[in-house]
């Protein structure tokens, strides 16, 4: 979800170079095409002997990991848990940085039939309707970032990455195959299998998500801090809403304790509803905890008859507790690395918890190609470039909950007052506001672009 701050405080030839791919059309796949996100040189085959690297986890940042490890020439095997890669989640949100990988590794052909482009990002008043700001998005992010920002089911983003990571012919995916842990042996990981088996590699990824078992072996045992909020999500037809549908647009509805988003997704068919509540005590943490669909209503009770209905609608609704997680002082033990929700854990108040995966997916194949043949500094160094944005990002998302929801009129005039003006008579200037997140480009030496301390 776009921000507003300071209202609130990557099989080719060895010698071949990424290029960018684009099947799209207008300025903005004109400028992608100009400024392709990474030219680096293929390092799987530097030594003679092709490298061999296991990713623990076959969701969106590990798949990106292993899509940009193959066409560098590593021969990569993706060990997911999960009995099969089926459609679990919701819809989420792409912005142009991430969009701008998925172009250059050359994902996109698969999504452009599956995603929608939202018209506009707004904000509107949760029980009102009434709208703060509207910013025009679908072409403005094309001209401003040269990559579109859209939605997308996460069913159908995995879907894409995992038929790209098969036309390298360079990976293989195995399902049912947990890894338990890890062992370093020399210049080797070693991955320790649930069956006991044990699987020797180059380079070990752990992108095994929030609860994972490679950073409980690599860090010691989590320390998750309850943050007052619980999530609400659901998908549904936009058809079953009729006129109560929400707008085309990506909006955010905020309240006293509480906020909602609603997306569109499959081409604008799905609404995809995420709804945060405070409440003092935590529930279970994870994506698949259904929830009890009467207090889904009391939760939003108040709310715009909208809202009612997709509570009420919804063949499914999941709720769960959200959890904050100091960053970690290190991403890496040797040549075992972490990765997405492994290494940074996101709140979803940015909506970047899929994008900035896709980034240190890209970024670790990026470093390992710099350090040459040194993995091990490779992962070292890869922390250093992606430490302080992925911070920077956890940060602003949590203040972000508490600016989506002030309490009092006084409060929120003074927050959402503001706003308002600026949509009115600096659109432009909210956009500005992104460019450090949205224009990142990861072909140039990696340095954290200084974003405003403040959020939303």
């Amino acid at each position: 979800m776009i921000t507003t701050a300071g209202f609130g405080n990557r099989r080719r030839n060895t010698a071949q170079r990424l290029v960018a791919r684009s099947d799209a059309k207008g300025k903005g796949a004109a400028a992608m095409d100009k400024n392709p996100p990474i030219n680096h040189l293929a390092t799987g085959e530097s030594s003679g002997t092709q490298m061999k690297a296991i990713i623990a986890g076959g969701g969106i940042g590990g798949t990106t990991a292993a899509i940009c490890l193959a066409q560098s020439g590593w021969q990569v095997e993706v060990l997911e848990q999960a009995p099969r890669i089926e459609e679990i989640g919701a819809g989420v949100q792409i912005s142009p940085n991430g969009a701008r990988i998925l172009q250059g590794i050359g994902v996109m052909p698969h999504l452009k039939d599956r995603l929608f482009e939202p018209p506009a990002i707004e904000m509107r008043i949760g029980a009102t309707g009434r709208k703060v700001f509207s910013i025009p998005m679908k072409k403005a992010a094309r001209r401003r970032w040269g990559a579109p920002y859209f939605q997308i089911h996460r069913a159908d983003l995995l879907d894409g990455l995992h038929r790209t990571l098969a036309e390298t012919g360079q990976a293989k995916v195995q399902v049912n195959a947990r890894v338990e842990g890890y062992e370093t042996q020399g210049a080797k990981s070693v991955a320790i299998m649930a069956d006991g088996s044990a699987h020797e590699c180059d380079l070990l990824v752990g992108a095994d998500g929030l609860h994972s078992t490679i950073r409980a072996a690599m860090t010691g045992p989590d320390a998750p801090r309850y943050t007052g909020n619980a999530a609400w999500r659901a998908v549904l037809p936009a058809s079953e809403l009729g006129p109560l549908a929400p707008p085309l647009s990506g909006c955010i509805w905020t309240g006293p304790g509480k906020h909602a988003v609603t997306t569109r997704i499959r081409g604008g068919d799905l609404v995809n509803f995420v709804g945060v509540v405070e409440v003092p005590a935590s529930d279970a943490e994870g994506w698949s905890i259904e929830g009890d669909r009467q207090q889904a209503l009391a939760d939003f009770g108040g709310w715009s008859e909208m809202f009612t209905q997709i509570i009420t609608r919804a063949p499914r609704l999941y709720r769960w507790a959200l959890f904050d997680r100091a960053p970690l002082p290190r991403w890496s033990d040797g040549t075992t690395v972490l990765l997405g929700d492994a290494a940074h854990p996101m709140l979803p108040m940015m909506a970047q918890g899929a994008v900035q995966a896709i980034e240190d997916g890209y970024v670790l194949a990026r470093e390992l190609e710099r350090e040459g043949g040194d993995i091990a500094a490779a992962c070292r160094a890869y922390f250093s470039a992606r430490i302080d944005r992925t911070s920077k990002v956890q940060s602003v998302s949590a203040a972000n909950a508490r600016l989506f929801h002030r309490r009092g009129a006084i409060s929120q005039l003074a927050t959402y007052g503001p706003m308002w003006l600026a949509g009115k008579i600096a659109p432009r200037a909210l956009l500005a506001r992104n460019d450090w997140l949205y224009g990142a480009r990861f072909d140039q030496p990696a340095k954290t672009p200084h974003a405003r301390s403040d959020a939303l």
